[in-house]
């Protein structure tokens, strides 16, 4: 694979309840709006009111299942994942979601987020005498899960949820119900909508919701657990609200897709925000505003509508080579970037380039995209990029890699213009990003200032339970 100098997606989650319907096969369409938060392992577990049953394995959502699979996996009840490792490597038996049998009856889960706590509950998990098969802190709260107190799911999941300390976004499946929960942070998106056979559907973003044909969408709250029903839907509060909300702001800058709602406002509109932002704060003469494909064009647009310097495309991007699980060659891979992008020449050659694009992490494919435009004619290129210098790891769900691999944490501005050969290099300010998000307070900006919203161990890592059990 392509290594890609972007915090890496999540994991995508989905639920439905929707009676006298194929819910399995709704399950695959809401995972396939949902492919970009997760290209490493797949799965469905569904229930028909009696038996529950679940097909996962790795690769893409088209690579894990077909028509054969699918047919197998009927009920009313369902709920799926798409994944990307975050505690806990990539690995088939780290993938979701994670089914157990309970005295309550069967159980499955699946997890968008990432526990601060997990490596604390995962050895009491295993001090009660229960077994694991993962290093995913999803199956230890599968099995925190299992052995709850409480006469319902619904107070056994709220019973739960004080000892979870961290992101969750959690669709709950269980004999004949279907749980949405989210943490009282509220840091990874989760909404639920009305089907049109009046079901109902939970799931990470409401473009899936919207690709099932939802209405009446809303957010669940942060801290609700929420019951799917044919009919109305019931709203538990698990645990209130906690004071200061924590919404993760890489949803608007990267991670959703530009046709979704993040606290209410579609995120097309807050990337266009960014990029004007950008222009305001860092003018330069130019002669077009180029974005880096996709997530960056929005942004590009705002930056040229507020700068009134022309946009136009500068790359081309094969939006496929990084979702493949076939490796290059060593000598294509020495190609690097050229295996994603393509330069433009006819609209760069001679021209004064302003690069917009949406982070950078590690700084290794910046660089490449600069010379990749000089290369092309470009005259000049000018890089602008729609957030902070992302110089702190997250530890909330998000791969943005340790302190020694983010170039923001070890060197200057100037120095990573210097490094990616730029002719000037401006990072949106963490005060204009606020104010594109329409927002002064509620989201998690950890990642830029190293303040994090709640206590957590600097020393862990997604991979840290391996590491404890080769240990």
């Amino acid at each position: 694979m392509i290594e890609n100098d972007k915090p890496h997606e999540e994991c995508g989650v989905i639920g439905v309840f929707a009676p006298n319907e194929d819910v399995a096969r709704m399950i695959f369409f809401g995972l396939y709006a949902l492919q970009h938060r997760g290209q490493e392992a797949a799965g469905i577990a569904v229930s028909d009111g009696s038996a529950m049953r679940l097909h996962k394995d790795a690769g893409l959502v088209a690579q894990v299942f077909n028509s054969e699979n699918l047919s197998h996996l009927e009920g009313h009840y369902a709920i799926g994942h798409t994944r990307y490792s975050t505690t806990g490597s990539s690995h088939r038996r780290n993938a979701g979601p994670f089914m157990v049998e309970t005295f309550h009856g069967p159980l499955a889960v699946a997890h968008n987020g990432n526990l601060v706590n997990a490596m604390d509950l995962r050895q009491n998990v295993l001090q009660r005498g229960v077994g694991l098969s993962s290093s995913s802190d999803s199956e230890v709260m599968t099995m925190m899960l299992a052995g709850a107190e409480g006469d319902t799911w619904e107070e056994r999941i709220a019973n739960t949820m004080p000892q979870w300390h961290g992101a969750y976004s959690l669709v709950i499946l269980t004999r004949d119900q279907v749980f949405a929960v989210r943490d009282p942070w509220g840091f990874r998106p989760l909404s639920v909508g009305r089907l049109p056979s009046g079901g109902h559907a939970a799931a990470s973003e409401t473009g899936a919701l919207k690709t099932l044909g939802c209405d009446e969408i809303r957010e669940v709250k942060p801290g609700e657990i929420v019951t799917l029903s044919n009919t109305v839907l019931r709203f538990r509060q698990g645990l209130p609200p906690m004071p200061q909300l924590a919404r993760c702001i890489f949803e608007h800058i990267y991670f959703s897709r530009p046709d979704s709602f993040w606290d209410g406002q579609r995120v097309h509109n807050v990337r266009q925000r960014l990029g004007e932002e950008l222009a305001r704060e860092a003018p330069i003469e130019a002669d077009v505003v180029v974005p880096v494909p996709d997530s960056s064009m929005p942004a590009a647009i705002g930056y040229a509508r507020e700068s009134k310097i022309p946009y136009n495309e500068g790359f081309t991007k094969n939006r496929y080579i990084a979702r493949t699980f076939i490796q290059p060659t060593d000598s294509l891979r020495k190609q690097g970037i050229a295996l994603k992008f393509n330069a433009l020449e006819e609209n760069l050659r001679g021209q004064r380039v302003i690069m917009i694009d949406d982070s950078i992490v590690r700084g290794n494919t910046s660089g490449p995209l600069v010379k990749l435009l000089r290369n092309a004619g470009a005259r000049e290129v000018h890089v602008r990029i729609t957030c902070p210098p992302i110089a702190h790891p997250c530890y909330m769900g998000v791969d943005m890699g340790t302190y020694d691999e983010m170039i923001a944490h070890k060197h200057t501005v100037q120095e990573i213009c210097d490094y990616i050969g730029a002719d000037s290099l401006h990072f949106l300010s963490v005060e204009g990003m606020m104010r594109a998000v329409g927002r002064r307070e509620g989201y998690c900006n950890a990642c830029f200032t190293g303040v994090y919203p709640l206590e957590i161990d600097r020393a862990h890592v997604k991979t840290g339970f391996e590491k404890a059990i080769a240990g």
